[in-house]
C-alpha cells in the first residue's frame, strides 16, 4: 500500500491549493477513506490532514521568502480563505506570525518566540519544574552542518520547542530545563561539504526519539539518536527555531 501513499503525497504537493479533501485523497488511489487514513497514518505517522497543512504552510514560507505577496495574498495561494484562520495555524505551527517569519528571515532584529512554559493556575511567579535529556548523534559517514536538536510535544517538530540547542553531529548533546512532562526530542541537520557553506538544495537529516518522560531533576538518557536522510513519507519541518527554511523559489 506504500505506492497508494506515495501517490496521495505527490497529489498533495503538486495540487495542495486546491480544497483536497479526505475522500478525495482516498478515491485518487482507489481506497475506502477509513483504509486510506489508517494506510497513510501508518506510513508517515500523522493523518493526511496534518501532511496536507504542513505542505501548505511550507509553501506559504516559501513565499514569505521569495515574494513580495501581502499574508492575504499568500493565504489565498496556498488554500485558505480566510487570512485570519491562515495566520493562527501558520503562527501554531511555525512558531512565528508570517510577518515575523518574513522579517527574521530577511535579517532583522530578532523575533525568536520565547520556549513554551507551562502556565501557573495560581497568581505570582512559578518557577517549573525541569529535568534535562541527553544523548548521541550519530551519523552514518555523512558531513553534516551543526544540528539543532529540540524538545516538541508533538512527533513533527511544529511550533515553539520547550528546550532547544546545537550539536555537532556526530556527538553527544544535552538539552537542559525541559519542563517535567512527555515530549519527543528532534534533531536537524543539513548536509555539508566540509567547506563551511550553506545550500538550501543539501540533504536534509534528521532523528525523532519519543515519547521521552521528563522528571523534576532527573536526566533522561538517549544513547543512539540516528541522523538518516529524510525521504517523501515525512511531512515538511515547519518550525522556524529548527533552521531548515525552504528553498526561495526562482524569480
Amino acid at each position: 500500500m506504500e505506492h497508494a501513499v506515495k501517490h496521495a503525497v505527490i497529489t498533495m504537493r503538486e495540487r495542495f491549493w486546491e480544497p483536497l479533501t479526505l475522500d478525495d485523497l482516498a478515491h485518487s488511489v482507489m481506497l475506502s477513506k477509513y483504509h486510506f487514513l489508517r494506510v497513510f497514518s501508518r506510513v508517515t505517522g500523522v493523518t493526511p490532514g496534518r501532511f496536507l497543512t504542513a505542505v501548505r504552510l511550507q509553501e506559504a514560507k516559501r513565499l514569505l521568502l521569495s515574494t513580495s505577496f501581502n499574508v492575504a495574498e499568500v493565504a489565498v495561494r496556498v488554500g485558505y480563505s480566510s487570512t485570519g484562520s491562515f495566520t493562527r495555524r501558520f503562527t501554531e505551527l511555525v512558531g512565528l506570525s508570517p510577518t515575523q517569519y518574513r522579517k527574521l528571515s530577511l535579517g532583522a532584529d530578532s523575533v525568536a518566540p520565547a520556549p513554551l512554559v507551562p502556565k501557573a493556575c495560581v497568581p505570582g511567579p512559578v518557577t517549573p519544574s525541569t529535568g534535562s535529556v541527553t544523548g548521541r548523534l550519530r551519523t552514518t559517514g555523512a558531513v553534516l552542518e551543526t544540528a539543532c536538536v529540540a524538545a516538541f510535544h508533538g512527533a513533527m517538530p511544529q511550533g515553539v520547542p520547550a528546550s532547544w540547542d546545537n550539536a555537532c553531529a556526530p556527538g553527544r548533546f544535552t538539552l537542559a530545563r525541559v519542563p517535567t512532562g512527555t515530549w519527543y526530542i528532534h534533531a536537524v541537520a543539513r548536509g555539508s561539504d566540509g567547506d563551511g557553506s550553506t545550500d538550501p538544495d543539501r540533504t536534509v537529516f534528521m532523528a525523532t526519539v519519543g515519547p521521552v518522560h521528563v522528571k523534576d531533576g532527573i536526566t533522561a538518557h538517549l544513547l543512539d539518536f540516528p541522523l538518516s536522510p529524510v525521504d517523501w513519507t515525512r511531512p515538511p519541518i515547519l518550525s522556524a527555531l529548527m533552521g531548515i527554511d525552504p528553498q526561495p523559489m526562482a524569480a
